[in-house]
């Protein structure tokens, strides 16, 4: 049974365009709560935890790199079928294959600088969910 939770992330190449409330204006009338969200930055070290399950790609450096180099959006959102639906609404990785009207076809810069992140499971979820937030924070 699909979860009712997801994480989500402004990156920094959104944040830094001032894109930050058009894409949460998106998000809550897509019919997403906003359980929890705060303004952060990650240090080199603290990207590198979080993409972890890169460390072996090619592109992790420059991924951890990027991720640090300015203030991101954590949030946790709820809805019911919260992952699939969020993933339909930032569309595909490559803006340029990302459907219309979706968040990466909005405002994303290229593949790497793709102005949002979303979890791809409800296990996932939870996982990078906790990376920011406390359970007194989430819930």
């Amino acid at each position: 049974m699909a979860g009712n939770k997801t994480f989500t992330m402004i990156k920094p190449d959104a944040v830094s365009a001032g894109n930050t409330g058009a894409i949460t204006k998106m998000i809550e009338e897509a019919g997403f709560r906003i359980v929890a969200i705060k303004k952060t930055q990650l240090s080199p070290e603290k990207a590198g935890e979080f993409y972890a399950v890169h460390k072996a790609r090619p592109f992790y450096k420059d991924l951890c790199s990027y991720m640090s180099s300015g203030a991101i959006i954590p949030m946790i959102l709820e809805k019911d079928n919260a992952v699939e639906d969020f993933r339909k609404l930032i569309g595909a990785t490559d803006p340029t294959k990302a459907a219309d009207g979706t968040i990466r076809k909005l405002f994303a810069k290229s593949i790497e600088a793709n102005a949002i992140h979303g979890s791809d499971s409800d296990e996932n979820a939870a996982i990078e969910g906790s990376f920011f937030f406390s359970n007194t924070e989430r819930f």
